[in-house]
């Protein structure tokens, strides 16, 4: 357990640094908003993940009002993909379970293609249907509302930025901008670099009810423990933006600190709100098939090219031999594996899966999260569970280089004169999400 603090508190210490290290103005950083920030983080994944096993020790009693209401919230992820499934089956057919399979009824059927293109792609339409729903009824917006106050009062922030923070756990990251459309025209730099670091460090509910049933298959316990994690990742990581943003880029000017959600509708009533939100859905599901689709072709490619050179140099047999034979030799998994495990060791993976979790932290940067998760799917049986828990924090965000031509044509379209500051700031806002992540699976790594 010591260790485990000992080596989070070097990671996080280490993230610190890297943000001081780029920051536009390090003598403006306010240092007191980073501690709150990083003390809210502590804070809630001790509440989550800590409190209830601790009492339960060394009390007997088991303390776990707060692990219970997010438990709530991630039984209704799970439902989410249960009423997806009702939908899937009716439009697809009926498929076979997890049950089925491993009692040899259906061969090879239940492959990774088979739970993507049945379970995640379908789960992304709907949850976006739902999203849109609950947007047109005005119910995300005080849900929202209520992570803003408590963000704005702790953290000192302007009305907009926490509104967008806040937002960010719910929505995509050019989603959430809507909540504070109206201001986008006349946020500083500063400003802006917080709202592109919020969508960078987080990731959308659709997308999130879509990795809970790609991580946790049938398995509803197991649906449920992801959904958990998942969720925790992305409230967690609000804060953790918060934190890398405005060390990277200090605020100096003055704000508005007034909390004002904006009031404009996605449709004129209940039918086209869900109408546009399916269409959205689709729109995202397609997207995400085909990035996975073409990433996927590109990797095996680069590794083919790998492969082949490490056996005109030579090493291939090495790298298979000091890998147990995880890696068959040279390819661009082994490489994001070495450049990547120090940062996996600091996250607090466990020594003898730093490779693997390296691997995932360099895909899901180059590439995209989903392609990331893909691969922690097909790692998972191989894996200590305390580094698929804290590679599923880690890998908890949309920071990745795609990510930077998104929020300019989304956020730029909603204010067309920030498009020169999102350009210029798009590098800075992708190591600010990936630091962001980061933490968020460090203290994770600490407390589990």
């Amino acid at each position: 357990m010591v260790e485990n603090i000992l080596r989070g508190l070097l990671g996080v210490a280490f993230l610190v640094g890297i943000c001081w290290l780029f920051s536009k103005n390090r003598k403006a950083i306010d240092w007191k908003l980073v501690g709150t920030g990083l003390l809210i983080q502590f804070t809630f994944a001790f509440l989550i993940i800590a409190l209830p096993n601790i009492t339960e020790n060394y009390f007997g009693y088991r303390f776990d009002w707060f692990e219970r209401i997010f438990r709530g919230m991630a039984n209704f992820f799970v439902m989410v993909i249960g009423y997806t499934n009702a939908g899937a089956t009716f439009v697809l057919g009926d498929w076979p379970s997890v049950t089925q399979v491993n009692d040899g009824l259906t061969g090879e059927l239940f492959t990774v293609g088979y739970i993507f293109a049945f379970k995640v792609l379908p789960t992304v339409i709907f949850f976006s249907a739902l999203t849109s729903l609950l947007y047109f009824l005005g119910i995300l917006q005080k849900i929202v509302f209520g992570f803003a106050w408590v963000m704005s009062k702790t953290m000192r922030l302007s009305g907009a930025e926490s509104l967008n923070a806040a937002g960010n756990i719910f929505l995509g990251q050019t989603e959430a901008p809507l909540l504070i459309r109206p201001y986008l025209d006349k946020m500083t730099k500063s400003e802006i670099l917080c709202v592109m670091v919020g969508g960078m460090a987080t990731i959308a509910g659709g997308v999130m009810a879509a990795y809970i049933g790609f991580l946790g298959g049938d398995d509803v316990e197991r649906q449920k423990l992801f959904a958990m994690h998942l969720l925790s990742a992305s409230i967690m990581s609000a804060p953790a933006a918060i934190v890398a943003s405005k060390m990277l880029f200090p605020q100096t000017e003055s704000v508005d600190r007034d909390l004002k959600v904006n009031k404009e509708r996605i449709g004129s009533n209940v039918i086209e709100a869900i109408a546009n939100g399916t269409t959205d859905g689709l729109k995202l599901a397609v997207n995400v098939g085909a990035m996975l689709l073409a990433f996927t072709a590109f990797m095996a490619m680069f590794n083919s090219i790998f492969l082949g050179l490490g056996n005109v140099i030579g090493i291939n047999d090495n790298i298979a031999s000091a890998t147990n034979n995880t890696y068959s030799g040279l390819s661009l998994d082994y490489l994001f594996g070495i450049i990547m495990a120090p940062v996996a060791w600091l996250l607090g993976t466990p020594s003898g899966d730093i490779l693997a979790v390296g691997q995932l932290l360099g895909e899901k940067t180059i590439i995209n999260e989903f392609v990331a998760y893909a691969s922690l799917g097909e790692m998972k049986d191989t894996l200590d569970e305390k580094s698929i828990i804290i590679a599923t924090y880690a890998l908890c965000g949309f920071s990745n280089f795609a990510s930077i031509g998104i929020q300019i044509g989304g956020i730029g379209a909603l204010a067309p004169n920030q498009k020169t500051n999102l350009s210029q700031l798009g590098i800075r806002a992708l190591l600010g999400g990936t630091v962001a992540c980061f933490f968020t699976a460090a203290i994770a790594g600490m407390i589990i």
